[in-house]
């Protein structure tokens, strides 16, 4: 894949309609704006634009160790945040601390589209799990997820 770059003097821009992005088994797709296969590459954070499919597609129930903020673009999801479950909706964001349980999951029938920002930048390991099919289980590996959440997606492609 070509990745259009726009540089003048030390300006960089990566261009999100050239990004690729992968599909992850949770049905969503990222695209690395900063950090990642991005060509803004970063020390101090790393942002992304998401595509959650309708009806399920999701970030699965995960922590890390950087602080994070998901902004809704578009859509509605229930994000689960430790023993917390509320409906976001296009406009609003949410904070995440450091080595907090969380999940987003899309409620509706049209794509959630979202983006995320957490620093500081480095590899976050959930997404290499789900990959290989490793993503630790919730109530079973890690802390369960909040009493009614959608079930956490753990299978592979």
């Amino acid at each position: 894949m070509s990745l259009l770059i726009y540089m003048k003097g030390t300006m960089i821009i990566a261009d999100l309609h050239q990004i690729e992005g992968r599909t992850y088994p949770a049905r969503r797709r990222t695209q690395n704006l900063v950090g990642g296969a991005s060509p803004i590459q970063t020390v101090q954070f790393s942002m992304g634009y998401v595509t959650l499919e309708p009806n399920g597609g999701q970030v699965p129930w995960h922590n890390q160790e950087q602080e994070e903020v998901y902004f809704i673009v578009e859509g509605t999801g229930e994000m689960c945040l430790g023993q917390e479950r509320h409906i976001l909706k296009s406009g609003q964001a949410v904070f995440i601390p450091s080595g907090e349980f969380h999940q987003l999951t899309n409620v509706g029938k049209t794509p959630l589209v979202m983006i995320y920002c957490y620093g500081p930048a480095g590899d976050v390991a959930h997404w290499r799990q789900e990959l290989a099919g490793t993503l630790p289980k919730a109530g079973i590996d890690v802390p369960p997820l909040p009493e009614g959440a959608y079930p956490q997606c753990t299978k592979t492609m």
